[in-house]
């Protein structure tokens, strides 16, 4: 068995984002996944289409191995305008959970191929942090999906009530009830 490399680190936390992302649209029927839920728009399937864009893009296209997954948005330049953050009512959510798994494939399958100091281009950045590394934009999809598994993981709590993975580790409801009296008691405190 081989040495586990830092690449084979950053894939491994990588997928637990990915899977925390699609965990968050378990159970969860079609207008909760699509509606927005912050005065920004932030929603669940939107937040799935917006990854697959960023995996394509930073690990496919900027690393020069362009994904076979062509994404309409990035095609016709709507993602400029915002149309990677939210699904059509004609985009399911089987297709669009289906591009980010084909997008996450192909990002897998180029991290195996290239070195993480193979060159890479961003030609959205600024001109003068446009050349960069495959492993500079790894750690980037790594944050990023990150990032968006912990917008989903409060989107999704605040739609149902349901936690993170490991909400119920935890407690049960009393538990969690008892401890979010004692914060509301805790601020109230400072109440103006």
């Amino acid at each position: 068995m081989g040495e586990t490399t830092i690449a084979d680190y950053l894939l491994h936390y990588l997928q637990q984002s990915r899977d925390t992302v699609l965990r968050g649209l378990d159970g969860l029927g079609e207008y909760d996944a699509r509606r927005p839920l912050t005065p920004s728009g932030s929603n669940v399937l939107g937040l799935v289409k917006h990854l697959a864009g960023i995996e394509a893009g930073y690990l496919g296209d900027c690393a020069g191995r362009p994904s076979p997954v062509r994404l309409p948005w990035v095609e016709d330049g709507s993602i400029w305008d915002g149309a990677d953050m939210w699904a059509t009512a004609e985009q399911s959510r089987d297709h669009l959970v289906g591009l980010y798994r084909e997008a996450w494939a192909h990002s897998d399958r180029v991290v195996a191929e290239l070195p993480l100091d193979a060159p890479a281009h961003v030609p959205w950045w600024p001109a003068a942090r446009r050349d960069t590394t495959l492993g500079h934009l790894l750690v980037r999809v790594v944050a990023e999906t990150a990032q968006h598994a912990g917008h989903v993981d409060v989107l999704r709590e605040g739609v149902d009530g349901r936690g993170g993975p490991d909400h119920e580790d935890f407690g049960d409801a009393a538990h969690w009830a008892a401890y979010v009296g004692r914060i509301q008691a805790a601020a109230d405190e400072h109440r103006g």
